[in-house]
């Protein structure tokens, strides 16, 4: 499995390592249930659905990872996703002026909606490293101000757009093709924290911010940049949400999936407190995730047991952690 850390060699098999197998053993167990148990579990529609399902959470958890890699957080990707998502919509809904031409509206919605996304990071990596202020607090002002600028771009209404964006939702040799572009950024990220002097940066800031300053890393400007890789990764995110119903709803968009990146990202095992990613983990996690609620779902348990199973493994995957600490 691919990981990125610090201190890798440690001979003792210890908290993270035990999540780290633990969530793929309960994939594989999980898989296997479903695969005795759960009626018409093994189709490529149901493949296709859990993948359609799960893809938005893994690219945005892939940025989480990073991020939590440093010892940050960010609240703000669900308002990242809205706005970007938002505006892609706003764009291809155009019909007046120079975005009524198809090709221009759809080539200014898959770039404008990433540029303003990464400002949003730019925002939240100026504020955590130029001014110190605590991530958490940080990214909370886009957490609530980021929805309020979506909706400000349709005045809180429904924005829908014509067919630009169908190929999204298309499948790709049988496969959705989100389902494909979410491989494409996990394969990336991981190829980016296992190959690139960027992620021993990364790492090192995580586990030791001072240490890492001393050493000649530029600290400030590698955590500006996870935070404007995450801001994209985010607005991705946002573009694949508007694409699967030809429409935007900015009050809706992204919505919680701050904390179900967080919770990949800390059930795959990536040390919250930095100093550690885990990317293929991560994709664990989140597919983790996905699975055992549409477990639940199919054997007809009620949507409200399937958060509060959801909150204990995330809870158990704080506790295997701090076991480590």
């Amino acid at each position: 499995m691919a990981e990125a850390r610090l201190d890798a060699g440690r001979p003792r098999l210890h908290g993270a390592a035990a999540l780290r197998n633990g969530a793929l053993v309960a994939l594989v167990l999980l898989l296997l249930f479903n695969a005795f148990f759960t009626r018409d579990f093994l189709t490529l529609q149901t493949l296709n659905v859990n993948l359609s399902q799960v893809a938005q959470v893994v690219v945005v958890a892939m940025g989480m990872a990073l991020v939590v890699a440093t010892g940050g957080i960010d609240l703000s990707v669900g308002a990242t996703a809205a706005f970007a998502g938002t505006l892609a919509a706003v764009m291809l809904s155009q019909t007046q002026g120079l975005l009524a031409q198809p090709g221009l509206a759809l080539a200014a919605a898959l770039t404008l909606p990433l540029v303003a996304a990464a400002g949003f990071g730019a925002v939240n990596g100026t504020l955590i490293a130029r001014f110190g202020i605590q991530p958490i607090v940080a990214t909370l002002v886009l957490f609530i101000a980021g929805r309020g600028f979506a909706e400000m771009l349709t005045e809180s209404n429904l924005r829908t757009f014509s067919g630009s964006l169908d190929w999204l939702r298309a499948n790709l040799l049988g496969v959705p093709v989100q389902g494909w572009l979410m491989l494409v950024v996990v394969a990336v990220t991981a190829w980016v924290m296992r190959q690139t002097v960027f992620s021993r940066w990364v790492l090192a800031v995580g586990g030791n911010e001072r240490a890492a300053r001393l050493a000649g890393i530029p600290a400030r400007r590698v955590k500006l940049w996870v935070y404007v890789v995450c801001g994209v990764l985010a607005g991705v995110a946002g573009i694949m949400n508007v694409a699967m119903i030809s429409a935007a709803d900015p009050a809706r968009i992204g919505q919680n999936i701050e904390l179900d990146a967080i919770a990949a990202v800390a059930v795959g095992g990536t040390r919250l407190t930095g100093g550690r990613a885990n990317i293929i983990g991560t994709l664990v996690g989140a597919v983790l995730i996905q699975l055992l609620h549409y477990t639940l779902l199919a054997h007809g348990v009620a949507d409200e047991w399937g958060l509060l199973v959801k909150a204990g493994i995330i809870l158990l995957a704080v506790w295997l952690q701090r076991k480590e600490a």
